[in-house]
């Protein structure tokens, strides 16, 4: 699988020219954090789109036509990070993990909303996961789950495949609709394509 190889010096830092995930090169006065560990430097793939302001460290993985948003961290520290393909990871959310504890993995097609903590879990194929959520260490999420907006999801909680999950603590309250199923099928594709429309207008400038 091609990813674009992301090298930043000893502070972290790098100005000037940069490439985006599709190769194309533009000049700019922010700053791309995109930032080796211990050895450990981000793997994104040449099709993704990761926004100029989010932050990316570490044992991380993007798959191809995900999308980091503005002011996301993505700190891979104490493990690792793998997010799938055509997944969004929308802005402000933080992503993390407890050292030999736990990891966090998100799978394809997933979108995660607005100021989302996901903290050491698993979240399968084709979920929703609303804004503000906060799910913590070992929680796994089932695909085509959608958790509402605002949810407490507690360590360890498994979360079966087709659930809606609403609450703090949150609980699963019944399965998905096929209202709610069209709803994560419109999501994630709504966000590859916007993701696609970002990098043209990267391109042109």
């Amino acid at each position: 699988m091609p990813f674009c190889k992301v090298v930043i010096g000893h502070s972290g830092v790098e100005h000037g020219t940069y490439m985006n995930t599709n190769h194309s090169s533009f000049t700019h006065e922010e700053v791309i954090m995109i930032e080796s560990y211990q050895g450990f430097t981000p793997k994104i793939h040449e099709a993704a789109f990761v926004h100029a302001s989010a932050v990316v460290i570490g044992e991380v993985s993007i798959g191809s036509e995900s999308s980091i948003w503005p002011n996301t961290t993505l700190r891979a520290d104490d493990g690792h990070i793998v997010i799938g393909s055509q997944t969004s990871i929308q802005d402000g959310t933080v992503i993390h993990m407890t050292s030999n504890l736990s990891d966090t993995t998100v799978g394809n097609r997933v979108t995660v909303g607005h100021q989302v903590l996901l903290h050491g879990c698993q979240i399968e194929d084709e979920c929703l996961i609303g804004m503000g959520s906060v799910l913590l260490d070992n929680v796994h999420v089932g695909h085509h789950s959608l958790i509402g907006a605002g949810s407490l999801v507690l360590q360890r909680t498994q979360i079966p495949p087709y659930s809606l999950v609403l609450g703090s603590p949150a609980k699963v309250v019944r399965s998905i609709s096929e209202v709610e199923l069209e709803q994560i099928q419109y999501s994630w594709k709504h966000y590859v394509e916007r993701a696609n429309i970002y990098q043209s207008e990267v391109k042109s400038l």
